[in-house]
């Protein structure tokens, strides 16, 4: 399931190889600045179910006590265009006329133990998205105490530093409560690290831990244990980012898209998701490190692991691509890793340094911004420690980002008393196209190339969403033109 800041970028995931979206509505979508209108939902939802793809929408702030007829208000009308199910953490919005529609427990509720989600289960809860801090065997015991509910788990995005749906930081520092919509991110800002007489605490090199991003914590990747979550009883694998562009959702979706059809054999519905080797075309190789991520940490999932924060930058620190070996005002000598080419416009990284790239000689760089001058091979050792280099934009990859998904229809035609009839029905929706034509039953001359010719026309979808999953021809061996055939797929098609 991938995140969808608006339809745009809704777009972009389903085309990625996204099973579900979850997307936010106009108002109580627990991101302030991921609203959207309702005919834009209901636009969304009509494109995602022609690929057979669930539309989930965020329903999760806190809600006051004058906005809770707004917000049922607004689940009917969310329900009256056809999204699947609406993702809460008010559970007060349960005492109210909602519409007959799925309900899944946010993330918000606090989800950790197996008796909260055995309550929510018996409030008619259909799946709960689990808390993030779980480990591997705690996700296992609530599977167990609780086998007939969903359970969703987040993969990778962004990591709150406080328990899911506790943090209380910024209501308190801001009055702008997470709760509601609007956090103020504190976690995402540098401290000092003090002791109890108000002295700076040392780090390990002996460095004052001064203005440092001490609760910026890295993001969480769990791409390498999908089969251990399934085994464990995961239904959903969740990726974080509302907030997040079309790039970031296209590649992170394709990259999970790879890694979880590489499980299928072993998978429920193996054979609805190995259709996606065939259903998707890329231009590029999916590799989170190509867009926004902050480092990888698979959190608590196998216990208290290291590192879990990055004290140096909140911001994305892209791939490691080699060292800076001297810097002189806005000119780089560098030593790149082996295959790494850089381009004008490639973003750059030395610690919580920024920068972007003005031209390539051979190993020296042109920044547009102006660094201390330093010579790594004399430098002190502290400074030497943040010569490694970061490209956190590769622009050339930007560029590549194309997904393309087909839908599969199966195709059948069959001869009628007066002519033929030609049949598409798309695979998982079921719709169903029909045109009927009266056209003369003239015997083919050559019964198996005419057959070929049908079966070959009439699967030629390049030029349309589809792509021909079977095709079943209930007719004797005619002689219909090629061009009346290419005329009649059009018409069909066209009528959809």
């Amino acid at each position: 399931m991938s995140p969808a800041r608006d339809k745009t970028v809704a777009r972009a995931a389903i085309q990625a190889g996204a099973d579900a979206i979850y997307i936010g509505a106009p108002q109580f979508g627990a991101r302030q600045a991921a609203g959207n209108s309702l005919d834009d939902l209901e636009e969304v939802t009509r494109y995602a179910h022609q690929y057979g793809v669930q539309v989930l929408v965020t329903l999760n702030t806190l809600l006051r006590d004058d906005e809770y007829p707004q917000a049922v208000a607004l689940a009917h009308a969310l329900y009256k265009i056809g999204v699947d199910a609406l993702i809460i953490q008010d559970l007060h919005l349960l005492d109210f006329d909602l519409p007959p529609i799925r309900l899944h427990a946010s993330t918000q509720c606090d989800n950790r133990t197996p008796e909260q989600v055995a309550r929510l289960r018996d409030m008619g809860f259909k799946r709960v998205v689990l808390a993030r801090e779980l480990s591997i065997d705690e996700i296992r015991a609530i599977r167990q105490a609780v086998p007939d509910i969903e359970l969703e788990a987040f993969v990778h995005g962004a990591l709150c530093v406080s328990y899911s749906g506790r943090c209380f930081i910024s209501e308190v520092l801001a009055g702008r409560s997470a709760n509601r919509g609007a956090c103020a991110q504190f976690c995402r800002m540098a401290y000092d690290l003090l002791d109890r007489d108000g002295n700076e605490v040392l780090d390990n090199e002996g460095q004052p831990i001064h203005q440092r991003y001490l609760l910026s914590l890295q993001d969480l990747d769990r791409s390498a244990y999908l089969q251990e979550l399934i085994d464990a009883g995961v239904t959903t694998f969740k990726i974080e980012g509302r907030l997040k562009d079309a790039e970031y959702v296209t590649n992170i979706t394709a990259y999970y898209r790879e890694k979880l059809d590489t499980l299928t054999p072993s998978l429920p519905h193996s054979s609805l998701l190995s259709l996606h080797s065939y259903l998707l075309t890329r231009s590029f190789v999916p590799d989170p490190s190509k867009t926004f991520h902050r480092g990888a940490t698979d959190y608590f999932l196998h216990g208290r692991t290291r590192p879990m924060a990055n004290w140096d930058t909140p911001k994305s620190t892209g791939e490691y691509i080699g060292e800076v070996l001297e810097a002189h005002g806005n000119t780089l000598r560098v030593r790149l890793r082996e295959g790494i080419t850089l381009h004008n416009g490639d973003g750059l990284t030395i610690g919580s340094e920024g920068f972007s790239v003005n031209g390539i000689e051979g190993n020296i760089v042109r920044i547009n911004k102006q660094l201390s001058t330093f010579d790594a091979s004399t430098a002190p050792e502290p400074l030497r420690l943040s010569t490694n280099l970061y490209r956190n934009l590769d622009v050339e990859f930007i560029k590549s980002l194309h997904s393309e998904r087909r839908i599969p229809v199966d195709i059948t035609f069959r001869e009628t008393e007066n002519g033929f009839e030609l049949q598409y029905k798309a695979f998982p929706s079921g719709r169903v196209w029909v045109g009927s034509y009266t056209f003369p039953h003239e015997p083919a001359k050559d019964p198996e190339k005419a057959m070929a010719t049908i079966r070959t026309q009439l699967s030629k979808l390049g030029d349309t969403l589809y792509v021909a999953r079977n095709i079943q021809i209930d007719s004797n061996p005619y002689f219909i033109p090629i061009s009346t055939l290419n005329q009649w797929r059009r018409e069909v098609l066209n009528d959809q």
